[in-house]
């Protein structure tokens, strides 16, 4: 497919900014919140309520749109992106701003499935998990050079200037695409509301969702309060603390690559016991290094580099998984696991807080261990149904 690679990359970049847009205020919260008059609390307000709308609007979407062409839908919801950061620019109202990022959220809702559904559609069949690796790939790139670069923009010139740089980079995304995509409508009509519900509710689709889920609240409750791990772990400080979340990003970069490259190679179901199986057991590590402290950093630093690997390894396989189970309902099926990301990200923020504040830091990896257990229940049940369907 000659315009594989250039429409690949297109889809790359439109994921790499979208998810920036998403993360990107957390390094503005000190700057916004006192320009706009309200709390730092308050202003962090903006990225529940964008993570939120994503969660909720991106299965809604992708059934409303299923028969709209892709060329179409990725031009309407970018431009909308693009206007909604241009007024984020311009307004000094907080209420104004968070009416905004609605509006940016049901954007991202609207496209982010449909990257990846786009992938994985027109992928050669023997290297699937690859190109969807490539699209994940925006939203890694995003945590490790794309906030850092919004928050230095912020910084610099002020977070108005990070809002309209996010405007500039979705019109070159959307540009990017329209110069790569192919022309053209779907060739078949999407399946009913009542046939794609049909499909979308079948055990081996709803386990693997769930699964997703779960490895998710698991990745994210450490994660979320890994500085404080790290504090009580370690003798480090805070330059050591910033070294290892660069060390996590990185290792999360090569992690979802290669996981593409297992699914391809493995199959999905493999791939992700055995993403899974070592998440698990790194889990255990941190914890026993957790009782071992302080422990040796470099130590620390290795397996926080190995978790950050197969958190995000498991990702090309699941989405893999999902997107041949689903068939012609593909998009709606990974508009649902992206609910199910955002939602475990911010239900794993949730349980790490309660945890940390009744029990304490050291509880976070066997709890986390705990929910790598429950994912690969589920993808055990998950296989075995679809065995006996094939039966």
């Amino acid at each position: 497919m000659k315009t594989g690679p250039g429409w690949l990359f297109a889809l790359f970049f439109a994921a790499f900014v979208v998810y920036t847009d998403d993360y990107v205020i957390a390094g503005l919260l000190p700057e916004m919140a006192a320009d706009l008059n309200v709390t730092t609390a308050g202003a962090g307000q903006l990225v529940t309520v964008f993570s939120l709308t994503v969660a909720v609007a991106a299965p809604l979407a992708a059934v409303l749109f299923a028969n709209v062409p892709r060329r179409r839908l990725f031009t309407g919801a970018l431009v909308v992106f693009a206007l909604a950061n241009l007024c984020a620019a311009a307004t000094p109202s907080y209420t104004v701003l968070l009416v905004l990022r609605v509006f940016a959220a049901l954007a991202a809702a609207s496209i982010t499935p449909a990257l990846f559904a786009y992938a994985a559609a027109n992928a050669p069949p023997e290297r699937v998990g690859r190109f969807i690796a490539v699209v994940a790939l925006g939203v890694t790139g995003s945590i490790a050079a794309g906030v850092p670069i919004g928050t230095w923009i912020g910084g610099s010139v002020g977070w108005r200037a990070t809002f309209a740089a996010m405007a500039v980079t979705g019109l070159c995304a959307l540009f990017t695409l329209l110069a790569t995509l192919p022309r053209g409508g779907l060739v078949e009509p999407a399946p009913t509301l009542g046939e794609q519900l049909g499909t979308l509710t079948r055990l081996p689709i709803v386990m693997g969702l769930l699964a997703n889920a779960a490895l998710m609240t698991g990745s994210m409750m450490l994660l979320t309060y890994l500085a404080p791990y790290l504090t009580e772990t370690t003798t480090g400080g805070v330059s050591e603390r910033a070294v290892s979340f660069a060390i996590a990003g990185l290792a999360g970069i090569a992690g979802i690559w290669l996981g593409g490259l297992a699914s391809d190679r493995w199959g999905p179901d493999r791939t992700l016991i055995v993403g899974i199986g070592v998440f698990f057991l790194t889990m255990l590590v941190l914890w026993a290094l957790w009782f071992a402290r302080p422990a040796p950093l470099p130590l620390v630093l290795t397996f926080t580099a190995i978790w950050g690997g197969m958190a995000f390894w498991n990702s090309p396989a699941i989405q893999a998984r999902l997107h041949a189970l689903a068939g012609p309902v593909a998009p709606q099926a990974l508009a649902l696991n992206t609910s199910g990301t955002y939602l475990g990200v911010a239900a794993g923020g949730a349980a790490g807080g309660i945890f940390l504040g009744t029990v304490g830091v050291g509880a976070l990896p066997p709890v986390a261990a705990g929910f790598g257990v429950l994912a690969l229940g589920l993808i055990a049940l998950a296989s075995r149904s679809v065995a006996r369907t094939a039966k």
